[in-house]
């Protein structure tokens, strides 16, 4: 036999060996192995504060206290400026107004939307036949949680 054909029957009969050889499966995982799925990154929770609660008898267009006061006329437009800060696609901003009795003279809410940074709202309360003298407060929440309150006067 010359090299060629040792060389060919050597091919040959490798090849024939490759195909009877059968590839072992994968073992499937343990039972008790966890099968963990990639974790999606983590955005961070969106996040209102309030900052601040100023009261007046005006407000300017930026919704600030342009008059600031803890004393009021029975016949003053009171005004409450809510100053918040951070983010959040929404929010519920709502101002409970009572008496000194614990009797609620307003309740207001407001929907903020697509809040970025610091914003003000303006909150405001009037009674054209004067409002009873005493003490009165302006209660705060957000999204339904306490966020802060202020106490004011109504002197005759």
């Amino acid at each position: 036999m010359n090299t060629s054909h040792k060389l060919l029957l050597a091919v040959a009969l490798a090849a024939s060996l490759a195909a009877c050889k059968k590839d072992e499966p994968v073992p499937p995982p343990a039972a008790d192995t966890p099968v963990v799925a990639p974790t999606p990154p983590v955005e961070a929770a969106p996040s209102v504060s309030i900052t601040k609660i100023d009261l007046g008898t005006a407000v300017g267009t930026d919704m600030t206290v342009t008059a600031p006061s803890a004393t009021f006329k029975p016949t003053d437009t009171i005004y409450a400026a809510v100053a918040t800060s951070g983010t959040a696609p929404s929010a519920a901003l709502k101002a409970k107004w009572s008496y000194e009795d614990g009797s609620v003279v307003n309740e207001t809410t407001t929907e903020l939307k697509d809040l970025s940074g610091a914003a003000v709202t303006d909150f405001h309360i009037a009674k054209p036949d004067g409002w009873p003298a005493g003490k009165y407060k302006i209660e705060v929440s957000l999204d339904g949680k306490s966020a802060g309150n202020s106490d004011f006067t109504v002197v005759k």
